[in-house]
């Protein structure tokens, strides 16, 4: 099982970009995905989750009203919109998928996650 983030790069404040996610290898049952990101010289956080069958989506306090998470089931894709972007939403972002139930508490964890994409850097200039 394979995650391939993409969609990064660097935008001024304000700006907008939107991140994908796409699965591919072997099927693989996915309950919930999500997105996270570290900054150079901070801890990997949690940005945002959705469960793959009725969505359900949380989002962390930093982005809430701004960024948007969504999933294409056709197309095995996740997305992250982010509107008003600041330079401190400045880091790589990273997309995971775990296969097994989770409470909302359990899926803002990096640990929960069993699958993860290689990262995506965003760059926001001021």
């Amino acid at each position: 099982v394979q995650l391939q983030a993409s969609g990064g790069g660097l935008v001024q404040a304000g700006g907008s970009l939107r991140l994908s996610c796409t699965a591919s290898g072997r099927a693989f049952s996915r309950y919930v995905m999500g997105w996270f990101r570290q900054a150079p010289g901070k801890e990997r956080e949690f940005v945002a989750a959705i469960t793959w069958s009725s969505p359900i989506t949380i989002y962390a306090d930093s982005v809430k009203g701004r960024f948007t998470i969504s999933r294409d089931i056709a197309k095995n894709t996740m997305y992250l919109r982010m509107n008003s972007l600041e330079p401190e939403d400045t880091a790589v972002y990273y997309c995971a998928a775990r296969g097994r139930f989770a409470t909302p508490a359990t899926m803002t964890l990096s640990s929960s996650y069993d699958y993860w994409g290689q990262g995506t850097q965003v760059t926001v200039s001021s």
